[in-house]
């Protein structure tokens, strides 16, 4: 088998929460809790949860633009870890990331050809301003605007073409990997299905690996190759997409699935009411963090053991005691 392109173990982040005269620490939000997965190359994994399960947060810690707490990050076979001053900034080069919001994302005081040429510059991928010029006009017609447009500034753009500035943003030193930060999250209904088909036609033209992070599962469906779902910072199952989508062996996943609107109002569908509220990230329940609302669980097992990632068919991995 070929080694992945990315391999995350065991990821680990926590924010300190200070009080006091002397701003000590005196509490910790557990916001990714032992994290492991990979992708390979020109796939697309799907990353789907709750809001505050550890979906961004775990994307950016790839990246770096958040230090993790603990854990394990290769990608070429490199230690993303490790990396630091010049070998981390050309690390930049192979991952880049599309983030949610396309109205705080691109600096209002900048155009739209400084946006993008901007990383030009500081990789060092073009020797002149007529050089940048072009290859700025070549970016913005793959994400389907016009070259003129290189000298207008973000506030005369609609949300979904703020999102495909960043996209060419994202696209302009030849990335390897990029992070979708749910791109398509703050745009109307319409312009998503028109970004969506936009990445997939760039992944195919310049064989890009994708790890997209959203919450809708309609998306999410149509987009990946597999498909992570996480809960409280925790990977609680992953599968091919359309394994988890027709067989979820998570309680937790079977209840967001049974949550997915079906066009057809004459379908019946059994929706899974999960009992009290998330957990407070501060303060996990212990054992599966999933037990304190699971309508299987089985105590006291499910409340004091940890259930770890295991082999429940080809390619679909589960985390719980009671599946798999």
């Amino acid at each position: 088998m070929t080694e992945p392109l990315l391999k995350v173990k065991n990821l680990v982040k926590n924010f300190s929460i200070t009080g006091g005269i002397l701003s000590r620490e005196v509490a910790k939000v557990h916001a990714v809790d032992g994290v492991s997965f990979e992708i390979g190359h020109g796939e697309t994994l799907g990353v789907v949860g709750e809001s505050g399960c550890g979906k961004s947060t775990t994307g950016r810690c790839i990246l770096r633009l958040i230090e993790p707490t603990a854990g394990e990050i290769w990608f070429e076979g490199k230690d993303v870890m490790q990396l630091e001053g010049k070998a981390l900034q050309a690390l930049r080069r192979d991952m880049q990331i599309i983030f949610q919001d396309p109205y705080a994302s691109l600096n209002p005081r900048m155009t739209v050809g400084a946006i993008i040429g901007e990383a030009l510059v500081i990789h060092g991928l073009a020797k002149s301003r007529k050089e940048i010029d072009e290859r700025v006009s070549d970016l913005l017609a793959t994400v389907g605007l016009q070259p003129a447009h290189a000298r207008r500034y973000p506030h005369e753009f609609s949300g979904g073409q703020r999102q495909r500035i960043g996209i060419a943003r994202a696209l302009a030193v030849e990335p390897k990997l990029i992070v979708c930060d749910e791109p398509v999250s703050a745009l109307d209904v319409s312009i998503q299905a028109q970004v969506i088909n936009l990445l997939e036609d760039l992944q195919e033209k310049f064989s890009l690996t994708y790890m997209f992070i959203a919450h809708d599962l309609s998306v999410v469906e149509h987009i990946s190759s597999r498909v992570a779902v996480m809960y409280l910072g925790r990977v609680v199952e992953i599968a091919p997409s359309k394994d988890l989508y027709t067989n979820p062996l998570h309680p937790y996943t079977e209840a967001l699935l049974s949550a997915v609107p079906i066009p057809d109002p004459t379908i019946a569908r059994n929706r899974i009411r999960l009992e009290g509220d998330v957990p407070n990230p501060i303060s996990p329940p212990p054992g599966c963090h999933f037990h304190t609302r699971c309508p299987i669980r089985q105590l006291p097992r499910c409340a004091e053991e940890r259930p770890e990632l295991k082999q429940a068919g080809p390619g679909h991995w589960v985390s719980c005691h009671l599946r798999g």
